[in-house]
């Protein structure tokens, strides 16, 4: 998104579901862990990064690039489908071994799990309803309107710190967010910018909102990048990770996988 949770968007507790990259289904968490397969959780609600299609399949940049570093260090794989708020002390827990869910490398999260390199970046950026934004995205600028943030986020983080004076609805996930600023249940929101991106310019109801002022970065509280969690012990399944991303991003796979869901370059 800085906590346990906080990310790009709100996600929850407890392991949901354990998905094949073949597809071939459930599995539990002993017998990954006795037939050496690394156990990789992401959202599966954070479109177009990770989400669930309408056939029951993962899909989504930070799956299609997870399958590819798999691939890549000849590594078997399975998805765990993990709700935001418990996705980092799932992993601690040992739940799963990697987090690949676009996870913000902000210092207080590095204080808890180890990082590859960045496979992506992304600043934060404010969207109102198209014609009804404010002079500005200063706090003295949004008083008198309703602010939006996700729940367990690093935006919600943001505007804790320093948008105090400004009336605030938290919402659970980022598809009510985004459901609530087109409705008009609150005046703007603050969003990772690539997350929203989708929504704005593929969906009907994302018609509606555009960005207002300048992108927002500041790596305190967005980090540098995301990049693959692992806990810290974990240092040689670290460098395969950080190995193979090297080789994706040094191939033409990556910039592949990156054209599949962006018109630009989000290294």
């Amino acid at each position: 998104m800085l906590g346990f949770g906080y990310s790009n968007s709100a996600r929850g507790v407890g392991l949901a579901l354990i998905l094949s990259l073949a597809g071939i289904g459930a599995a539990t968490m002993s017998a990954a862990a006795d037939s050496g397969v690394v156990r990789i959780a992401v959202e599966g609600a954070f479109p177009p990064f990770n989400y669930v299609d309408s056939n029951g399949q993962l899909q989504g940049f930070d799956v299609d690039v997870a399958r590819a570093l798999c691939e890549a260090a000849e590594m078997k794989c399975e998805f765990v489908i993990q709700e935001w708020t418990g996705m980092i002390p799932n992993l601690l827990g040992h739940r799963y071994d990697a987090i690949i869910s676009s996870l913000s490398m902000s210092a207080e999260r590095r204080q808890k799990v180890a990082f590859s390199p960045k496979y992506y970046d992304s600043p934060s950026v404010f969207i109102v309803r198209k014609g009804s934004g404010p002079k500005g995205v200063l706090p003295n600028d949004l008083k008198g309107l309703r602010l939006g943030i996700t729940s367990e986020t690093s935006q919600e983080a943001y505007i804790k710190r320093f948008y105090t004076e400004v009336p605030t609805t938290v919402f659970h996930a980022s598809p009510d967010l985004y459901k609530g600023l087109a409705d008009g249940s609150v005046d703007i929101i603050i969003e990772d910018k690539l997350a929203i991106y989708d929504w704005l310019a593929n969906t009907k109801d994302g018609s509606c909102c555009e960005f207002t002022g300048p992108d927002i970065k500041d790596v305190e509280y967005f980090g540098d990048g995301a990049g693959i969690a692992l806990r810290p012990a974990d240092s040689a399944l670290l460098a395969r990770f950080s190995k193979a991303l090297d080789a994706i991003q040094s191939n033409d796979v990556y910039d592949t996988i990156n054209a599949k869901y962006f018109p630009f370059s989000i290294r």
